[in-house]
Protein backbone atom coordinates (compact mmCIF):
# COMPACT_ATOMS: atom_id res chain seq x y z
CA UNK A 1 0.00 0.00 0.00
CA UNK A 2 1.56 3.17 -0.94
CA UNK A 3 2.60 5.82 1.54
CA UNK A 4 0.41 8.86 1.12
CA UNK A 5 3.61 11.03 3.08
CA UNK A 6 6.04 9.94 0.46
CA UNK A 7 7.47 12.50 -1.39
CA UNK A 8 6.57 12.74 -5.47
CA UNK A 9 7.89 15.79 -7.59
CA UNK A 10 8.09 15.66 -11.12
CA UNK A 11 6.85 18.08 -14.02
CA UNK A 12 3.23 16.35 -13.53
CA UNK A 13 2.65 14.97 -10.47
CA UNK A 14 3.32 16.21 -7.01
CA UNK A 15 2.06 14.40 -3.58
CA UNK A 16 3.20 13.54 -0.34
CA UNK A 17 5.31 15.58 2.41
CA UNK A 18 7.88 17.53 0.42
CA UNK A 19 11.20 17.73 1.87
CA UNK A 20 12.66 20.72 0.23
CA UNK A 21 16.40 20.46 1.07
CA UNK A 22 16.49 16.27 0.23
CA UNK A 23 14.87 18.50 -3.09
CA UNK A 24 18.05 20.53 -3.39
CA UNK A 25 20.42 17.70 -3.11
CA UNK A 26 18.39 15.20 -5.55
CA UNK A 27 17.74 18.09 -7.71
CA UNK A 28 21.54 19.69 -7.53
CA UNK A 29 20.77 23.12 -7.20
CA UNK A 30 22.22 25.82 -4.76
CA UNK A 31 19.79 26.92 -1.32
CA UNK A 32 19.24 30.83 -1.76
CA UNK A 33 21.40 32.20 1.07
CA UNK A 34 21.80 35.14 3.23
CA UNK A 35 24.42 36.87 0.98
CA UNK A 36 22.54 36.37 -1.75
CA UNK A 37 19.53 37.72 -0.41
CA UNK A 38 22.15 40.92 0.33
CA UNK A 39 23.25 41.12 -3.26
CA UNK A 40 19.30 40.77 -4.36
CA UNK A 41 18.72 43.65 -2.05
CA UNK A 42 21.52 45.99 -3.69
CA UNK A 43 19.02 46.12 -6.69
CA UNK A 44 15.59 45.48 -5.19
CA UNK A 45 15.42 47.58 -2.30
CA UNK A 46 12.87 46.09 -0.12
CA UNK A 47 12.89 42.11 -0.75
CA UNK A 48 9.82 41.07 -1.65
CA UNK A 49 7.75 39.01 0.70
CA UNK A 50 8.46 36.02 -0.59
CA UNK A 51 12.09 36.51 -0.73
CA UNK A 52 11.77 37.74 2.76
CA UNK A 53 10.32 34.54 3.95
CA UNK A 54 11.89 32.16 1.90
CA UNK A 55 9.26 31.24 -0.13
CA UNK A 56 11.76 30.97 -3.14
CA UNK A 57 14.27 29.31 -1.88
CA UNK A 58 16.68 27.46 -4.42
CA UNK A 59 18.31 28.21 -7.57
CA UNK A 60 20.33 27.73 -10.59
CA UNK A 61 23.19 30.59 -11.50
CA UNK A 62 20.86 33.27 -10.32
CA UNK A 63 24.35 34.75 -8.41
CA UNK A 64 25.73 34.46 -11.95
CA UNK A 65 22.79 36.45 -13.19
CA UNK A 66 23.32 39.52 -10.84
CA UNK A 67 27.47 39.37 -11.48
CA UNK A 68 26.31 39.84 -15.50
CA UNK A 69 23.91 42.39 -14.62
CA UNK A 70 26.35 44.33 -12.67
CA UNK A 71 28.70 44.14 -15.44
CA UNK A 72 25.88 45.70 -17.83
CA UNK A 73 24.29 42.76 -19.22
CA UNK A 74 20.86 42.55 -18.95
CA UNK A 75 18.48 39.46 -18.84
CA UNK A 76 14.99 38.57 -19.77
CA UNK A 77 12.38 36.75 -17.66
CA UNK A 78 10.21 33.79 -18.70
CA UNK A 79 7.98 31.95 -17.02
CA UNK A 80 4.31 30.41 -18.11
CA UNK A 81 0.90 28.36 -17.31
CA UNK A 82 0.29 24.77 -18.07
CA UNK A 83 -3.98 25.92 -19.53
CA UNK A 84 -5.85 22.78 -18.29
CA UNK A 85 -8.21 24.51 -16.00
CA UNK A 86 -8.92 28.02 -14.89
CA UNK A 87 -6.01 29.78 -13.13
CA UNK A 88 -6.14 29.21 -8.69
CA UNK A 89 -4.23 31.28 -6.42
CA UNK A 90 -1.36 29.05 -6.11
CA UNK A 91 -0.50 29.79 -9.67
CA UNK A 92 -0.67 33.61 -8.88
CA UNK A 93 2.37 33.42 -6.33
CA UNK A 94 5.33 33.02 -8.47
CA UNK A 95 3.57 35.57 -11.14
CA UNK A 96 3.15 38.39 -8.92
CA UNK A 97 7.03 37.74 -7.85
CA UNK A 98 7.84 37.82 -12.01
CA UNK A 99 6.47 41.27 -11.96
CA UNK A 100 8.39 42.44 -9.28
CA UNK A 101 11.21 41.37 -10.75
CA UNK A 102 10.49 42.66 -13.85
CA UNK A 103 9.57 45.88 -12.62
CA UNK A 104 12.64 46.09 -10.44
CA UNK A 105 15.05 45.22 -13.29
CA UNK A 106 13.23 46.94 -16.17
CA UNK A 107 13.11 43.39 -18.22
CA UNK A 108 11.01 41.92 -20.44
CA UNK A 109 8.64 38.55 -19.77
CA UNK A 110 8.14 35.85 -22.20
CA UNK A 111 5.81 34.35 -20.79
CA UNK A 112 4.93 30.75 -22.45
CA UNK A 113 0.83 29.43 -22.58
CA UNK A 114 1.63 25.52 -23.12
CA UNK A 115 -1.73 23.99 -24.52
CA UNK A 116 0.26 21.98 -27.20
CA UNK A 117 2.31 20.25 -24.15
CA UNK A 118 -1.58 19.88 -21.90
CA UNK A 119 -3.39 18.54 -25.02
CA UNK A 120 -0.73 15.96 -25.45
CA UNK A 121 -0.54 14.99 -21.94
CA UNK A 122 -4.06 15.13 -20.75
CA UNK A 123 -6.16 12.51 -22.45
CA UNK A 124 -9.74 14.06 -21.02
CA UNK A 125 -8.72 17.24 -22.37
CA UNK A 126 -9.56 18.52 -26.12
CA UNK A 127 -6.91 20.92 -28.53
CA UNK A 128 -9.55 23.42 -28.65
CA UNK A 129 -10.30 23.66 -24.64
CA UNK A 130 -6.28 24.25 -23.85
CA UNK A 131 -6.51 26.76 -26.57
CA UNK A 132 -9.63 28.49 -24.88
CA UNK A 133 -8.07 27.73 -21.67
CA UNK A 134 -5.01 29.96 -22.38
CA UNK A 135 -6.39 32.50 -23.57
CA UNK A 136 -8.69 32.27 -20.56
CA UNK A 137 -5.32 32.46 -18.53
CA UNK A 138 -3.43 34.90 -20.07
CA UNK A 139 -6.61 37.55 -19.11
CA UNK A 140 -5.51 36.77 -15.31
CA UNK A 141 -1.55 37.48 -16.05
CA UNK A 142 -2.18 40.82 -17.52
CA UNK A 143 -4.88 41.45 -14.43
CA UNK A 144 -2.05 41.26 -12.23
CA UNK A 145 -0.54 44.84 -14.24
CA UNK A 146 1.74 43.44 -16.22
CA UNK A 147 2.59 46.13 -19.51
CA UNK A 148 2.58 45.03 -23.28
CA UNK A 149 5.35 46.91 -23.98
CA UNK A 150 7.85 44.43 -22.29
CA UNK A 151 5.22 41.32 -21.74
CA UNK A 152 5.31 38.68 -24.86
CA UNK A 153 2.37 36.03 -24.08
CA UNK A 154 3.28 33.08 -25.96
CA UNK A 155 0.40 31.03 -27.28
CA UNK A 156 2.66 27.46 -28.51
CA UNK A 157 -0.26 26.51 -31.07
CA UNK A 158 -0.55 29.32 -32.67
CA UNK A 159 2.93 30.82 -32.17
CA UNK A 160 4.52 27.68 -33.45
CA UNK A 161 6.06 28.77 -36.39
CA UNK A 162 7.83 31.51 -34.12
CA UNK A 163 9.06 28.35 -31.88
CA UNK A 164 9.75 25.68 -34.52
CA UNK A 165 13.11 26.10 -35.73
CA UNK A 166 14.84 26.53 -32.32
CA UNK A 167 12.73 23.84 -30.91
CA UNK A 168 14.35 21.63 -33.90
CA UNK A 169 18.05 22.70 -32.58
CA UNK A 170 17.20 21.86 -29.26
CA UNK A 171 15.45 18.37 -29.85
CA UNK A 172 18.50 17.11 -32.42
CA UNK A 173 20.84 17.51 -29.67
CA UNK A 174 18.76 16.04 -26.57
CA UNK A 175 19.09 12.05 -27.22
CA UNK A 176 15.85 9.75 -26.11
CA UNK A 177 18.19 8.09 -23.43
CA UNK A 178 18.57 11.58 -21.31
CA UNK A 179 14.73 12.29 -21.96
CA UNK A 180 14.15 8.79 -20.46
CA UNK A 181 16.09 9.69 -17.42
CA UNK A 182 15.01 12.83 -16.90
CA UNK A 183 11.58 12.43 -17.68
CA UNK A 184 10.67 9.02 -16.76
CA UNK A 185 9.46 8.17 -20.25
CA UNK A 186 7.72 4.40 -20.95
CA UNK A 187 6.99 2.81 -24.00
CA UNK A 188 3.45 4.06 -23.81
CA UNK A 189 4.14 7.45 -23.60
CA UNK A 190 2.92 9.71 -26.56
CA UNK A 191 5.65 11.07 -29.45
CA UNK A 192 4.29 14.29 -28.63
CA UNK A 193 5.12 14.43 -24.84
CA UNK A 194 8.60 13.13 -25.71
CA UNK A 195 8.76 15.92 -28.16
CA UNK A 196 7.48 18.62 -25.78
CA UNK A 197 10.46 19.61 -23.89
CA UNK A 198 12.13 20.96 -26.98
CA UNK A 199 9.47 23.08 -27.09
CA UNK A 200 9.59 24.43 -23.82
CA UNK A 201 13.53 25.16 -24.39
CA UNK A 202 12.72 27.60 -27.26
CA UNK A 203 11.55 30.87 -24.74
CA UNK A 204 14.99 30.61 -23.04
CA UNK A 205 16.46 31.67 -26.23
CA UNK A 206 13.32 33.23 -28.32
CA UNK A 207 14.91 36.91 -27.13
CA UNK A 208 17.82 36.71 -29.32
CA UNK A 209 15.95 35.56 -32.64
CA UNK A 210 13.36 39.07 -32.28
CA UNK A 211 15.93 41.35 -31.24
CA UNK A 212 19.81 39.96 -32.20
CA UNK A 213 20.74 40.18 -28.48
CA UNK A 214 21.34 37.20 -26.50
CA UNK A 215 21.39 37.60 -23.15
CA UNK A 216 20.19 35.23 -20.13
CA UNK A 217 17.01 34.53 -19.09
CA UNK A 218 15.95 33.81 -15.67
CA UNK A 219 12.69 31.34 -15.09
CA UNK A 220 11.22 32.11 -11.65
CA UNK A 221 9.27 28.73 -11.55
CA UNK A 222 8.15 26.18 -8.50
CA UNK A 223 10.71 23.67 -8.23
CA UNK A 224 8.55 20.38 -10.23
CA UNK A 225 9.45 22.31 -13.10
CA UNK A 226 13.37 21.96 -12.92
CA UNK A 227 13.71 18.39 -15.10
CA UNK A 228 12.96 20.73 -18.04
CA UNK A 229 15.49 23.20 -17.68
CA UNK A 230 17.97 21.12 -16.66
CA UNK A 231 18.09 19.48 -20.22
CA UNK A 232 18.17 23.02 -21.46
CA UNK A 233 21.30 23.57 -19.65
CA UNK A 234 22.87 20.90 -21.32
CA UNK A 235 22.31 21.67 -24.89
CA UNK A 236 22.06 25.60 -24.49
CA UNK A 237 25.70 26.58 -25.17
CA UNK A 238 25.97 24.22 -28.18
CA UNK A 239 23.48 26.55 -29.74
CA UNK A 240 25.37 29.33 -28.97
CA UNK A 241 23.35 30.81 -26.01
CA UNK A 242 23.51 31.45 -22.41
CA UNK A 243 22.59 28.57 -19.57
CA UNK A 244 19.21 29.34 -18.45
CA UNK A 245 18.89 30.56 -14.76
CA UNK A 246 16.45 29.92 -12.29
CA UNK A 247 14.71 31.12 -9.15
CA UNK A 248 12.42 28.23 -7.50
CA UNK A 249 9.61 28.69 -5.43
CA UNK A 250 7.91 26.24 -2.96
CA UNK A 251 4.41 24.74 -3.91
CA UNK A 252 1.19 26.63 -2.38
CA UNK A 253 -0.15 24.27 -0.57
CA UNK A 254 -3.91 23.64 -1.29
CA UNK A 255 -6.82 24.13 1.87
CA UNK A 256 -6.87 20.31 2.20
CA UNK A 257 -4.72 17.86 4.54
CA UNK A 258 -1.11 18.16 2.29
CA UNK A 259 0.17 17.95 -1.00
CA UNK A 260 0.17 21.27 -3.40
CA UNK A 261 -3.17 23.47 -4.54
CA UNK A 262 -4.24 21.37 -7.82
CA UNK A 263 -7.32 22.07 -9.81
CA UNK A 264 -7.78 18.07 -9.68
CA UNK A 265 -9.20 18.96 -6.07
CA UNK A 266 -11.56 21.80 -6.86
CA UNK A 267 -12.95 21.85 -3.50
CA UNK A 268 -9.40 22.65 -2.32
CA UNK A 269 -8.37 25.11 -4.42
CA UNK A 270 -9.50 28.74 -4.81
CA UNK A 271 -9.90 30.03 -8.93
CA UNK A 272 -9.46 33.28 -9.58
CA UNK A 273 -13.00 32.95 -11.13
CA UNK A 274 -14.84 32.27 -7.52
CA UNK A 275 -17.04 34.03 -6.02
CA UNK A 276 -17.48 35.01 -2.56
CA UNK A 277 -19.62 32.57 -1.68
CA UNK A 278 -17.50 29.82 -2.88
CA UNK A 279 -14.56 31.66 -1.48
CA UNK A 280 -16.20 31.63 2.28
CA UNK A 281 -17.18 28.10 1.96
CA UNK A 282 -13.67 26.53 0.51
CA UNK A 283 -11.78 28.70 3.18
CA UNK A 284 -14.28 27.71 6.28
CA UNK A 285 -14.10 24.12 5.48
CA UNK A 286 -9.87 24.34 5.44
CA UNK A 287 -7.60 22.15 6.94
CA UNK A 288 -6.33 23.61 9.96
CA UNK A 289 -3.72 23.62 12.86
CA UNK A 290 -6.13 24.13 14.98
CA UNK A 291 -7.52 21.80 18.28
CA UNK A 292 -10.90 19.40 17.74
CA UNK A 293 -12.62 22.58 20.74
CA UNK A 294 -11.80 26.14 21.25
CA UNK A 295 -11.77 24.95 25.10
CA UNK A 296 -8.20 23.25 23.82
CA UNK A 297 -7.08 25.76 21.73
CA UNK A 298 -7.49 28.11 24.09
CA UNK A 299 -5.33 25.83 26.94
CA UNK A 300 -3.05 24.17 23.64
CA UNK A 301 -2.61 26.69 21.49
CA UNK A 302 -2.82 25.84 17.59
CA UNK A 303 0.02 24.90 14.87
CA UNK A 304 0.37 27.18 12.35
CA UNK A 305 3.08 25.32 10.54
CA UNK A 306 0.64 22.54 9.25
CA UNK A 307 -2.19 24.92 9.05
CA UNK A 308 -3.56 25.86 5.37
CA UNK A 309 -5.32 28.82 6.22
CA UNK A 310 -2.06 30.27 8.00
CA UNK A 311 0.36 29.31 4.90
CA UNK A 312 -1.88 31.70 2.72
CA UNK A 313 -1.03 34.56 5.12
CA UNK A 314 2.09 33.77 4.58
CA UNK A 315 2.37 33.68 0.59
CA UNK A 316 0.18 36.32 -0.54
CA UNK A 317 -2.18 37.95 2.23
CA UNK A 318 0.10 39.62 5.21
CA UNK A 319 2.65 41.33 4.12
CA UNK A 320 3.83 42.53 7.66
CA UNK A 321 6.19 40.58 8.82
CA UNK A 322 5.52 42.03 11.97
CA UNK A 323 1.90 41.09 12.19
CA UNK A 324 2.14 37.48 10.30
CA UNK A 325 4.69 37.09 13.50
CA UNK A 326 1.77 38.19 15.57
CA UNK A 327 -0.48 36.17 14.09
CA UNK A 328 1.77 33.02 14.80
CA UNK A 329 2.23 33.56 18.20
CA UNK A 330 -1.17 34.32 19.20
CA UNK A 331 -2.17 30.59 17.38
CA UNK A 332 0.36 28.54 19.35
CA UNK A 333 -0.67 30.55 22.38
CA UNK A 334 -4.34 30.34 21.67
CA UNK A 335 -5.33 33.77 22.01
CA UNK A 336 -7.08 33.55 18.59
CA UNK A 337 -8.55 30.01 17.69
CA UNK A 338 -9.36 28.92 13.92
CA UNK A 339 -12.31 30.85 12.96
CA UNK A 340 -10.68 34.06 13.46
CA UNK A 341 -8.30 33.62 11.14
CA UNK A 342 -11.03 31.97 8.78
CA UNK A 343 -12.98 35.10 8.69
CA UNK A 344 -9.83 37.46 8.28
CA UNK A 345 -8.64 35.63 5.08
CA UNK A 346 -12.53 35.33 3.88
CA UNK A 347 -12.22 39.31 3.75
CA UNK A 348 -8.63 39.63 2.25
CA UNK A 349 -9.20 36.95 -0.67
CA UNK A 350 -12.51 37.60 -1.51
CA UNK A 351 -11.60 41.66 -1.91
CA UNK A 352 -8.41 40.82 -3.65
CA UNK A 353 -10.21 38.09 -5.73
CA UNK A 354 -13.31 40.79 -6.51
CA UNK A 355 -10.76 43.68 -7.45
CA UNK A 356 -8.43 41.21 -9.77
CA UNK A 357 -11.75 39.91 -11.69
CA UNK A 358 -12.91 43.32 -12.45
CA UNK A 359 -9.42 43.87 -14.10
CA UNK A 360 -9.75 40.66 -15.34
CA UNK A 361 -12.33 41.58 -17.15
CA UNK A 362 -10.97 44.70 -19.07
CA UNK A 363 -7.75 42.84 -19.77
CA UNK A 364 -10.10 41.44 -22.69
CA UNK A 365 -9.98 44.45 -24.68
CA UNK A 366 -5.69 44.58 -24.67
CA UNK A 367 -5.14 41.02 -24.62
CA UNK A 368 -3.68 41.16 -28.23
CA UNK A 369 -1.38 43.69 -27.48
CA UNK A 370 0.40 40.90 -25.55
CA UNK A 371 0.53 38.37 -28.10
CA UNK A 372 4.29 38.06 -29.22
CA UNK A 373 3.22 38.02 -33.08
CA UNK A 374 1.26 41.20 -32.26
Amino acid sequence: MPNEDEMVVTPWEVRGRVDYEKLIREFGTQPITEELLEQLKKHLGELHLQLRRRLFFSHRDLDLILQLYEQGKKFTLYTGRGPSGHVHVGHLVPWIFTKYLQDNFDTRLYFQMTDDEKFVIEENLELRETKEFAYENALDLIALGFKPENTFIIFDVQDIGLLYDIALEVSKRVTFSTARAVFGFQDSTNIGWIFWPAIQAVPCFIHSKLTGENVPSLIPAAIDQDPYWRVTRDVAQKLGYFKPAQIHCRFVPGLGKGGKMSASEPETCIFTTDTPHDIKTKIWNAFTGGRPTVKEQRKLGGEPDICTVYQYFLYLFEDNDDKLAERQGDCRTGRIVCGDCKAVLTERVTEFLLDHQRKRERARDTVEDFFITR
